[in-house]
């Protein structure tokens, strides 16, 4: 065996013997609490046919996009749509990447430079993480929304200043204090760059944001909306100032040297921000109140959380997978979360609310939580 094989058999067995190794599923099991489907929109018919349809008024679209955009995978219709989703949020233009992680990774690679400071919350995603790595700028992390802890290290920064939060975090589902984190931005003059993938379709306005919802669109330099989540489709869009897309256009190397998203997928994003327009938004809110009201009934103590990510910890990597086990046996699609994903001693069940969920779903997958006990 050669030695970078054995290398990576013996990175495998590690993760086997701390029961961290991933694996792939196609497991499906009938009540969905695992997805980012928050909405229902991946599986709504309603929203595949208004694809469909508004496809076919579209002449001579190719499968694919044939190259990068700053070659020959750019369209007029992919700059109008770009536009109407910066209106919608209130931004003055936006750029479309592939994924959220693209467009991570191409705005924190790109814009902060040496001798600037990038400061982010201890639970920031790995794809903000990754986009920091790749820049040359200095890197603080605060404890998580700790307010006086990011003040300590906005006193230590130079040069241009970048505070980088999410509005909703992925895997505790609580919420950043985002006014004080502004205020504490415009006071030492540093740009806050805020991920809003799990707020999008959830709060704000007809799902617009929690940074919309809080009247901060003035206040932050650049936001990341993704429409993998809420918005049931696939990609991200950075929204700042003209000034911001022309630049992300000429150095954000995931956006210059990618293929760019075929003309389909640029369809399904504009068709669900339609169907975002005319669906119910308190809908999802009902269900995230029944579920922390089942909790309280059944003395359940979870992570405090208003948005549809809910969670339950455990005290390991083995009492998670447990416990996901004999859910999933009961037909409940919850996954355990791990570390290293998150710090050891913070594994937990992370829950997901959906509009599709039933209340006799909900009340029922409580239940079964209290039995873990």
């Amino acid at each position: 065996m050669s030695k970078i094989e054995q290398f990576l058999k013996d990175k495998l067995q590690d993760r086997k013997n701390n029961l961290s190794i991933r694996n792939l599923s196609v497991n499906n099991f009938p009540f969905d609490f695992c997805s980012n489907d928050y909405l229902g929109f991946a599986r709504s018919a309603e929203l595949k046919k208004l694809i469909d349809d508004h496809i076919t008024t579209i002449l001579h679209y190719l499968n694919g996009a044939g190259g990068s955009r700053l070659l020959s995978g750019n369209t007029a219709y992919t700059e109008e749509t770009e536009q109407l989703i910066a209106d919608f949020h209130l931004a003055e233009n936006g750029l479309i990447f592939n994924s959220g992680y693209d467009a991570n990774v191409g705005l924190l690679s790109s814009v902060p430079q040496r001798g600037d400071t990038i400061i982010t919350d201890e639970l920031i995603h790995a794809s903000i993480i990754d986009g920091c790595r790749l820049s040359h700028a200095t890197r603080y992390k605060f404890d998580h929304n700790n307010i006086n802890d990011l003040e300590d290290k906005l006193k230590l920064a130079k040069g241009n200043i970048f505070v980088v939060v999410e509005s909703v975090y992925s895997m505790d589902g609580d919420i950043a204090p985002l006014i004080e984190i502004s205020n504490l931005c415009e006071q030492y003059q540093a740009n806050l760059i805020v991920d809003e993938a799990h707020a999008t379709g959830i709060f704000g306005n007809n799902g617009q944001g929690l940074i919309h919802q809080l009247n901060l669109t003035e206040k932050v330099f650049a936001r990341i909306v993704t429409f993998g989540k809420a918005m049931g489709v696939h990609g991200a869009i950075v929204l700042g100032s003209k000034s911001l897309r022309h630049y992300l256009i000429n150095f954000a190397r995931s956006f210059i040297y990618t293929t760019a998203s075929p003309i389909h997928n640029i369809v399904a994003i504009r068709s669900a921000y339609v169907f975002l327009d005319k669906s119910d938004h308190q809908h999802i809110h009902q269900k995230i109140d029944l579920f922390r009201k089942e909790l309280k009934k059944q003395s359940i103590t979870a992570l405090d959380s208003k948005s549809a990510i809910q969670g339950i910890l455990f005290s390991s990597n083995e009492a998670t997978k447990l416990a996901a086990t004999i859910l999933q046996s009961k037909g409940f699609d919850v996954r355990a979360i791990l570390s290293p994903t998150v710090a050891v001693g913070k594994e937990r069940l992370r829950i997901c609310l959906h509009t599709f969920n039933t209340d006799d779903e909900i009340i029922s997958l409580v239940k079964n939580l209290k039995e873990l006990n």
